[in-house]
């Protein structure tokens, strides 16, 4: 009923955080309230009402986070709304973001929406 993708299927280079790291993917189907911890990478294809703290997040094209959000790369096809703070925040030109971001690096490709406030840490 339950399975973990096999780490040996993908090369650690492509894995977020190296070799140990894990990929957890929460399905289209799955509407979660609370909060979800991964030390890996996180791809959210459903809906999230909670706070997120990730090494990576990717919030798919259906995707959508209400709360906090913590991770070292955030990646933002579909909505996000709350607060973030990220090391690299890249949003895809289909993502609507209402938030609070803290960011060292940004990417927005043409097309993302945008409401509230953008930081740039200090290095």
């Amino acid at each position: 009923m339950f399975s973990k993708t096999d780490p040996t299927s993908e090369p650690a280079a492509a894995r977020p955080g190296g070799s140990n790291a894990s990929r957890s993917v929460l399905g289209p189907d799955l509407k979660i309230t609370g909060e979800i911890t991964s030390t890996g990478a996180l791809e959210v294809l459903g809906e999230i009402d909670g706070n997120v703290v990730a090494d990576a997040l990717i919030v798919g094209q259906q995707g959508r986070i209400s709360g906090a959000v913590s991770a070292q790369t955030v990646e933002v096809t579909g909505r996000l709304d709350g607060k973030v703070e990220s090391r690299s925040f890249t949003m895809r030109a289909s993502a609507q973001v209402a938030a609070d971001v803290v960011y060292e690096k940004l990417v927005i490709e043409s097309g993302a929406t945008i409401e509230g406030r953008f930081s740039k840490t200090r290095s």
